[in-house]
């Protein structure tokens, strides 16, 4: 995890130069009660506080007296923008912000400062720094920042550095920081511990498939379980994907990323519940060991499954697990998979597809993730298309034959290893930004984890 994700944040005031965060309502005012030769060099400057842009204002001795900066307040990553402007130095916001603004202030500022430095040297250059602000949950801050930049971290780096076993030393070093239990299962000894599905879909490659599964918290305390997809890179198998849909399948352990960090996140905040964590991680690849189109496979539960597509391996893995999550009777349970592209192709790469059978646990989820600007978007799990995974041979298609509703009938398919009275939520998301943004370079991005920390702090808190 990311220890310096808020290095750009620091605690002394002394000789900070003074940010006076204005919005295009409230600058009128402000300019009426200033100083002429200020109004005369806002006006000179075209300044008129558009969000993420500054104007520095000259003191008598022609040095920078401080600086206006545009801001939005629905829209906070403008602090990102804001510091990616301003020379390097010390800054301090000069009015109090409430709280959750204040919190957002040194977030964006913290993640404008990321950079993925693992191969290219990391970034040198001086970069202005932050007073955190008063009223910030510095601890919160820090943890949310840490884990975002963890997730960027794991989803940048290239397979070849990133395997199963590697994912594996990841997930056991968390464990170790928060003292929690670890086990892995590796190799074929997944088929002795009856978790076929993981070990079918990674018998192929030469880097052997592993189950991790991490314990923290008291044992009578509300169970919560976390699933996250851990493909470390998913050539589609002997349905081998084009080069254009191979090209970014290092991020196909997206999902056991935000799994990690949520973790993270719970653990460093010490929230009152039973957590588990539990990642199939694999690489989908291609030799005279991988799994065929038609194959049959007897998956945990006893459901025997059609393999209808070898690309269509995350839901296979993610069964196993859900399986196993479900039979200790959680009182949530949530998994995370860079599953469909029918999701991105429905809702583009910003915004998640939630499927979830609990009504209430959509409306908390959906709540939160308006309060926290971290969105997502609920997908029915329609009953109706669950017809569309018949198959002729066995319980169940992976994919079935239909064009239609790919990301739907993905979460049937999931829904199929859950029980009907398990609180349980499933996140299709990208974890990917195709283009750089404030605060959000190109590449991996962490999505949805601010949002359920924030439902899991209101409910377990």
């Amino acid at each position: 995890m990311r220890t310096d994700a808020t290095a750009t944040l620091v605690e002394s005031a002394a000789g900070a130069l003074r940010l006076l965060p204005v919005d295009r309502e409230f600058l009128p005012a402000w300019l009426a009660k200033a100083p002429r030769p200020f109004r005369a060099w806002v006006k000179a400057n075209g300044f008129d506080a558009a969000p993420g842009t500054i104007c520095t204002l000259p003191g008598k001795d022609g040095r920078v007296s401080r600086v206006l900066v545009g801001i939005d307040e629905d829209d906070p990553w403008c602090w990102a923008q804001v510091a990616a402007k301003l020379p390097p130095g010390k800054y301090r916001i000069q009015r109090k912000l409430p709280p959750h603004r204040a919190n957002w202030a040194a977030l964006a500022w913290a993640l404008g400062a990321y950079r993925f430095g693992r191969y290219k040297g990391e970034d040198k250059r001086a970069l202005a720094r932050l007073v955190w602000p008063k009223g910030a949950h510095k601890e919160e801050v820090e943890g949310t920042a840490g884990a975002i930049a963890w997730v960027r971290d794991l989803v940048n780096t290239p397979a070849s550095d990133l395997g199963p076993k590697e994912l594996a030393d990841e997930a056991a070093r968390l464990a170790r920081r928060h003292k929690a239990k670890c086990r892995v299962i590796v190799g074929h000894a997944l088929l002795k511990k009856n978790y076929p599905a993981i070990y079918t879909v990674g018998r192929a490659s030469n880097r052997a498939p592993r189950l991790i599964d991490i314990a923290w918290g008291p044992a009578r305390a509300p169970k919560v379980t976390l699933v996250g997809k851990g493909v470390v890179f998913d050539s589609g198998g002997l349905d081998l994907k084009p080069s254009s849909g191979m090209r970014i399948m290092k991020k196909d352990m997206g999902g056991a990323a935000h799994a990690l960090a949520l973790a993270a996140m719970i653990m460093d905040a010490k929230l009152k519940v039973r957590l588990r964590v539990l990642i199939p991680a694999v690489e989908n690849s291609v030799s005279g060991e991988a799994m065929r189109p038609l194959d049959v496979i007897t998956m945990r539960n006893g459901k025997t499954v059609e393999i209808g597509n070898t690309d269509a391996e995350g839901r296979l893995i993610l069964a196993d697990c859900l399986t196993e999550a479900d039979s200790e009777k959680p009182a949530l349970l949530i998994d995370f998979a860079t599953l469909t592209g029918a999701a991105r192709v429905a809702l583009g790469p910003d915004l998640p597809a939630l499927f979830t059978r609990d009504d209430t646990l959509a409306t908390n989820l959906l709540a939160a993730g308006k309060e926290e600007l971290d969105p997502m978007w609920r997908l029915p799990l329609w009953p109706p298309y669950r017809k569309w995974l018949d198959s002729k041979i066995a319980n169940i298609s992976s994919t079935g034959e239909s064009p239609f509703a790919g990301a739907i009938t993905a979460a049937l398919f999931l829904a199929d290893f859950v029980s009907r009275d398990t609180s349980w939520a499933h996140f299709d998301l990208f974890a990917w930004n195709p283009g750089a943004r404030p605060g959000r370079p190109e590449g991996g991005e962490a999505m949805t984890i601010r949002a359920i920390y924030r439902m899991l702090v209101e409910r377990y808190g």
